[in-house]
């Protein structure tokens, strides 16, 4: 039963899509001819190469774009970030067209403008929705943006003569063990695609790296879900918990708040991003699981401090935390603090003591309410419309060539 709501949890925040990659990969961890999240034709027939940037097209009238992306969850944090700029591609006059693009028997056009009509986490698009491997794109196509490795495949496949994007919210060879999936994955940075990414550290690491030319959006926060609430009461400590995405670190933050709680039992930790109830922790927590967009910004504002790791692209969550007060703990690297300098992110090596150490210090601040407020006030300026502005502006430059 542990087991059946883990997967059930699952399912309903991330969508099928997720779900049956994560079964494929556990259930064939050796198997040769293990389901792969890119068709065959697809891997086998791109010759990077040749790289295949497209024809360059002038932006004096508005241009036909078309998203290629997985499916969508109603809780997919990059499906999410990803609507965002599609809304500001429409707001700015330019034609958004949706295309699915899955192995796997999954949801379907239908489905997928249902999920999300009822949700307040997607804005609404004038975008069409249609599955990419029955249709393909229409010849008249300005601008492809390919939004993950496997999409990459087909993108650069596609007959049409439009200009090839990469919309790269995170470096995901990272996300396998050395394997084949990681290979193919670290190919798609060589096919010779624009890339336009989420802050400066895949900006500068895919340019650096792999040649790639390459422009960046800084991350923002919603002032309207993430602000500051007088008269609270941050007498707890958040943690970002998503053990089913590894690459958020969630067993070294359990060992972190491990120490932490034996240091300060009287703090209480309260956890959202995924439930835990199937986990057995040495702490007592605060167990909210998915929690809606509405509903973050008053959990922040309970939290005098919050422990977000990450292990490849920062977390939009910093920011996010900072607009309500929150001081993020985030582990030391550049893949973090590339993309966010702000001085109240108490950026702390990844050890568990260590971070468990900086959380105590935040949390015993005498001036605690001072400082939060300070907090907020740094990420001020921090708005997505700049972020919608800095987008613009580099799918300008990728048309140009």
């Amino acid at each position: 039963m542990k087991i059946v709501r883990r997967a059930w949890n699952t399912l309903r925040g991330q969508g099928l899509y997720f779900v049956t990659q994560k079964a494929v990969l556990r259930l064939f961890p050796h198997a040769r001819d293990r389901p792969s999240l890119v068709f065959h034709d697809d891997a086998l027939e791109v010759d990077w190469r040749t790289p295949k940037p497209g024809a360059t097209v002038t932006t004096d009238r508005p241009l036909r774009t078309a998203w290629i992306m997985s499916p969508p969850g109603a809780n997919s944090g990059g499906h999410q970030n990803i609507f965002r700029f599609l809304k500001v591609l429409e707001d700015a006059g330019h034609e958004v067209r949706i295309y699915l693009y899955s192995t796997f028997d999954t949801h379907t056009p239908g489905e997928v403008r249902t999920m999300l009509a009822g949700s307040s986490s997607y804005p609404d698009l004038r975008a069409t929705i249609d599955y990419y491997p029955t249709t393909g794109l229409p010849a008249d196509v300005d601008a492809i943006f390919a939004t993950s490795w496997e999409t990459a495949y087909c993108s650069f496949r596609d007959a049409s003569d439009a200009r090839r994007f990469y919309f790269v919210q995170d470096f995901e060879p990272l996300f396998y063990p050395m394997s084949s999936e990681s290979v193919l994955a670290e190919n798609t940075y060589r096919f010779g695609f624009y890339g336009v990414t989420a802050g400066r550290w895949l900006e500068t690491k895919l340019a650096r790296d792999y040649g790639m030319r390459t422009s960046s959006f800084d991350f923002g926060s919603d002032p309207a879900a993430y602000h500051l609430l007088d008269g609270v009461t941050r007498d707890s400590v958040f943690f970002y918990a998503r053990p089913e995405t590894p690459r958020r670190g969630f067993e070294l933050g359990v060992y972190a708040l491990e120490l932490f709680s034996a240091a300060h039992p009287d703090v209480p930790i309260i956890t959202a991003g995924q439930s835990l109830r199937h986990l057995r922790l040495p702490f007592a927590v605060e167990d909210r699981g998915n929690v809606q967009v509405a509903e973050l910004g008053a959990l922040y504002n309970r939290c005098s401090a919050a422990l977000v790791l990450s292990l490849s692209n920062l977390s939009l969550l910093p920011l996010e935390l900072l607009a309500c007060g929150t001081v993020p703990v985030v582990n030391t690297g550049e893949n973090n603090e590339l993309v966010s300098a702000n001085p109240f992110i108490a950026y702390t090596a990844p050890a568990p003591a260590a971070l468990a150490d900086r959380l105590g210090e935040v949390v015993m601040r005498p001036d605690r309410d001072l400082h939060a407020r300070r907090a907020a006030e740094s990420v001020a300026l921090s708005s997505w419309g700049a972020s919608g502005t800095q987008f613009l502006a580099a799918v300008e430059r990728g048309m140009r060539g």
